[in-house]
């Protein structure tokens, strides 16, 4: 009880230090000098330490099953390992906005002791666009999320965290996703401090990257985890199922890597700053709005976390104030920089330009399909669902001209390049490209042009993108490294979305079950006791025609509080495909329903995503190293 109460007293302390640095920065922008008063670095440290004292005492109630918080009482038990009581205190919506708060606390701070070269305004305007932001999510927890409700009388038991948040990779997902959402608040408040100055040229897009560049790579990390963790852990036996809360990642992801590539124009040609703002404002606006979606309940997914209308309504007056000012400012304050530049259509400007356009409609698709079937229940009362099938008629036939695109575009020069329609090198790894898929395919007993085009291109992608790794080698290796990374990730995902089998049936122990290519013998099942759930091992043998015999273990785990079944698959992972099985008892009877996949490539998947986030990682270190 001690450590809640605490923890909620340094929540109104956080709170009081934001008007204060609010009222404090305000007196300062009136003083002419280079330097930002020291009161206001002591304040921004005293907010910080505050917000981190609340999250620590939050995670010490969880550790001692304080159940006289309400919070604790409703996610935690006795019983539960003590690994999954201090990732318990943010895999509930309480605690997730509390370290969401804490993160937009670290994050100015750093910003601060970062930024001593910028002007002196520039740095408190952002400071006080970042307090808005964080006063907003202050109130948010203390009005209708407070982590630290008291309860009484005091239960002896708590209701459990839910089963399937029980586990490794999902305890630190959420942080991880956190830093990539909250990472982009900075590029916000420093977007509409840059209008306001009139900040907005090649020096201020210099340190932007860096910070867009961190965001995106803690987004890309906490997306592949939380793909990882629905791959094994649900069932689905896939890395993505277009899961509306999937969506709403992805959303921000692409806005970013369409902001990395414009602020590089606008740092190496002094253009795009209109489009370079935009998507400062919307990046931000997608993380705030996924928020909105996951907490207000309108949702329906494995992975929201709330279902309160009134919390729903207050992010939503949050995030109409948010973008009705920064639209205000940008229309208001923003005064376009004009430069006496010419622009060739066949420059790199405009490969990127246009690459920005394919990113703007993958998102655009992707924001319909989430909030679409959301519009229609309110208007209609009709419940649909958008499923893969919608995202593949509307995004796959646009990838093969962007992924040509991608191929050719960094090889372009800035400014004006010759237009050679005669590249002998980039026709001749196409047509292998082309020939190679199409040769792979009658192999495999499938045909289909459109399926030979999109897999030669992809493979033309990455062939083209080793081969710059031998052209001016040391010359923008992170670029390369990421752009590797992508062509990788694109060509795993087309061979695994392609050559994916799958068999369903439901069997007995003791029985056997025949398919095409071989048979899947059901051996045993045991039963163990864990610390809190039991496990029932089943065992299956499988004889696929000319490969040998595995054995798969999947199990079912009854959890005793809350009282809940999950299903853990066995996965066999090996250098060019997986094997997945997974079992659910079929109830009333002896029977268990099995899926049993062939998943090609996976490992591929999860190695190019890792390819791809160091490439921006590298690029993030050697901008640090290359400032000294």
């Amino acid at each position: 009880m001690f450590f809640s109460q605490l923890g909620y007293y340094s929540l109104i302390f956080g709170l009081i230090f934001s008007f204060l640095l609010i009222f404090v920065s305000y007196k300062d922008l009136k003083i002419i000098n280079h330097s930002i008063n020291s009161k206001i670095i002591s304040f921004v440290f005293f907010q910080l330490f505050f917000v981190f004292l609340s999250f620590i005492c939050l995670i010490i109630s969880f550790i001692n099953s304080d159940f006289s918080n309400v919070t604790v009482y409703n996610n935690s038990h006795t019983t539960k390992p003590l690994f999954y009581k201090i990732s318990g205190s943010w895999g509930n919506h309480e605690g997730s906005l509390l370290l969401c708060l804490l993160v937009l606390t670290l994050f100015i701070f750093i910003f601060l002791i970062t930024s001593k070269k910028e002007p002196k305004k520039f740095r408190i305007i952002t400071l006080l666009f970042q307090q808005i932001i964080i006063i907003g999510f202050f109130l948010f927890l203390l009005i209708t999320s407070n982590p630290f409700s008291y309860l009484f009388p005091i239960p002896k038991e708590g209701l459990g965290l839910n089963p399937i948040l029980q586990d490794p990779i999902l305890a630190i997902h959420p942080p991880i996703l956190y830093l990539g959402y909250i990472g982009s608040s900075i590029i916000f408040s420093s977007s509409l401090a840059a209008i306001t100055q009139n900040y907005v040229n090649n020096k201020w897009a210099k340190n932007l990257k860096s910070w867009t560049v961190i965001s995106w790579f803690f987004l890309t990390i906490g997306i592949m985890l939380g793909s990882i963790w629905a791959y094994y852990e649900l069932g689905w036996g896939g890395f993505w199922f277009w899961d509306p809360v999937e969506n709403i990642s992805l959303m921000p992801w692409l806005c970013l890597i369409a902001l990395i590539h414009s602020v590089i124009v606008l740092e190496k040609r002094s253009q795009l700053a209109s489009w370079t703002l935009i998507l400062c404002i919307s990046s931000f606006t997608l993380s705030m709005s996924g928020t909105f979606l996951v907490r207000s309940g309108i949702l329906n997914s494995v992975h929201t976390f709330a279902n309160d209308p009134k919390r729903g309504i207050f992010i939503l007056i949050f995030l109409f104030i948010l973008i009705l000012i920064s639209i205000f400012i940008f229309f208001i304050f923003y005064k376009p920089i004009t430069k006496d530049q010419k622009n060739f259509l066949y420059s790199r400007e405009t490969s990127i330009l246009i690459n920005n356009w394919f990113m703007m409609y993958f998102l655009s698709v992707i924001l319909i399909g989430t909030v679409y079937p959301i519009f229609l229940e309110v208007i209609a009362d009709e419940k649909i669902s958008v499923g893969p099938p919608f995202y593949n008629k509307l995004l796959i036939p646009f990838l093969i001209p962007f992924l040509i695109l991608m191929a050719i575009g960094p090889n372009i020069k800035w400014i004006q390049d010759d237009i050679k329609l005669f590249n002998l090198r980039l026709i001749f790894l196409f047509l292998i490209s082309v020939l190679i898929s199409y040769f792979v395919l009658i192999i495999i007993g499938l045909n289909g042009l459109f399926t030979t085009f999109l897999i030669g291109v992809a493979l033309y992608l990455l062939v083209t993108t080793i081969s710059d790794f031998f052209i001016k080698k040391k010359i923008n290796l992170s670029q390369k490294i990421s752009h590797f990374g992508f062509s990788l990730l694109i060509l795993s995902i087309i061979l695994n979305g392609i050559f994916s089998s799958e068999i369903s049936t439901n069997i007995k122990v003791g029985e056997k079950y025949k398919f095409k290519h071989g048979i899947i013998y059901f051996e045993e099942v045991k039963n163990f006791k864990k610390q809190n759930y039991i496990s029932v091992v089943t065992t299956f043998r499988i004889k696929e025609d000319n490969k040998k015999e595995i054995f798969l273990k999947p199990e079912l785990r009854i959890f005793n509080q809350p009282e809940n079944i999950t299903s853990e698959a066995d996965i066999k992972i090996n250098f060019f495909s997986d094997k997945f099985l997974v079992v659910n008892l079929v109830k009333g009877n002896e029977y268990y329903n099995i899926k049993y996949q062939t998943k090609p490539f996976m490992i591929w998947i999860w190695l190019s995503t890792i390819i791809l986030a160091s490439g921006g990682l590298i690029n993030f270190f050697q901008r640090k190293l290359n400032e000294k």
